[in-house]
């Protein structure tokens, strides 16, 4: 195996996949990235078991396969004068040597055949949107997911696909964040899948650009094939909460107001509010928003603001660091709270943005 590429070209395809792998592996092959020429095109495989990137790109040389240390070779690449061509051949499948210029690199090699690569499997569903779309999907909700959570499943996001729609919901138990856009053609069957935290952190990192993107669904694999790579990710085999009974019915108390202003409010307050549970409490009533906190040294903080508030008094208190999360996702001026009749659950939205919605649950203070 033997092949010549520009040094932009390399770096763009391993900046790409080497993101999934880690330094320190219990496989050495893991920190490995699989490097395949084939037709004039070199392929470049990256993997953690649990997900698998592929970027290719395109090239002259001889066919032929091998896997090398991909933190070493994008350093290599990384550090070498840009413009140069970079050289590259594979030495009695024990070394690839690589030669820039007046440089000389030889990298220890392992075989390909011990490399781990995805196979989709049956494809269960398949829809096509928009870049842009997708990464507002997950823009929007990413922050919810669990950490570290023994309900395994909230450790990811569910990526919904029913009808002509598809939404993206993440909660850890205390708060959820819901995003849903318009598909061009209609699922045939319903779909949830469950995908994991670092599945979704690295797809988000990936998404650039408004190009048609395609999912493809397997019973427990996902594939999301982008311009110019290819995403493969292990499900978490499990079932998503039945997220609808969150959002509150009997709405009966309806409150806006600017956004910032909340915002910054919130953050304030928020100052000398308990260290562990970071709690606020809300009072609303006769167009007034009265925010206040007191932590153990008896320390307390208040604000006022002028809001449009519709339905009974009442007062609750709310997580500061969840209601400041959720605004800072609202795009507009305004922002909508309602409330629900008996719980207190804080519905947060957009009004200029009905596929948005936020929900805080109420703590006791």
């Amino acid at each position: 195996m033997q092949f010549s590429i520009a040094r932009e070209n390399l770096l763009e395809a391993l900046q790409k996949v080497v993101g999934v792998i880690e330094r320190r592996q219990t496989l050495p092959i893991l920190s490995n990235v699989l490097l395949r020429v084939k037709d004039g095109r070199l392929t470049l495989i990256g993997t953690d078991l649990e997900i698998e990137l592929i970027a290719t790109t395109e090239i002259s040389g001889q066919n032929g396969e091998t896997t090398v240390a991909a933190r070493k070779l994008l350093d290599i690449c990384r550090l070498l004068p840009t413009g140069t061509v970079i050289h590259s051949e594979l030495k009695e499948e024990k070394s690839l040597e690589i030669k820039a210029g007046r440089s000389r690199f030889s990298l220890v090699t392992l075989p390909s055949d011990n490399f781990p690569e995805f196979s989709l499997g049956e494809v269960t569903a398949e829809v096509q949107l928009s870049g842009e779309a997708l990464k507002k999907l997950l823009a929007k909700t990413l922050y919810a997911m669990a950490q570290q959570d023994v309900r395994y499943y909230l450790n990811g996001l569910l990526l919904e696909m029913e009808g002509q729609a598809i939404r993206a919901v993440a909660s850890d138990g205390h708060r959820l964040a819901w995003c849903e856009q318009n598909l061009a053609e209609p699922v045939a069957t319903i779909a949830q899948p469950i995908l994991p935290r670092k599945g979704v952190q690295e797809l988000f990192r990936l998404l650039d650009g408004e190009e048609t993107i395609s999912i493809q669904l397997s019973s427990n694999n996902i594939r999301v094939e982008l311009p110019a790579v290819i995403f493969f990710c292990k499900l978490i085999d499990g079932r998503y909460p039945d997220y609808r009974r969150v959002f509150p019915q009997d709405i009966h108390r309806i409150l806006i107001c600017n956004r910032q202003e909340l915002k910054d409010a919130v953050s304030r307050v928020s100052i000398l509010s308990n260290e562990q549970f970071k709690g606020i409490r809300l009072e609303a009533g006769s167009n007034i928003l009265k925010l206040s906190a007191h932590n153990p040294d008896q320390e307390e903080a208040e604000e006022e603001l002028e809001v449009n508030f519709q339905g009974e008094p009442f007062h609750a208190g709310y997580n500061a660091s969840y209601l400041g999360d959720a605004l800072a996702h609202i795009d507009s001026e305004e922002v909508r709270l309602s409330f629900a009749d008996q719980t207190f659950s804080c519905l947060i939205e957009d009004p200029e943005d009905p596929s948005v919605r936020f929900i805080v649950m109420p703590m006791r203070l």
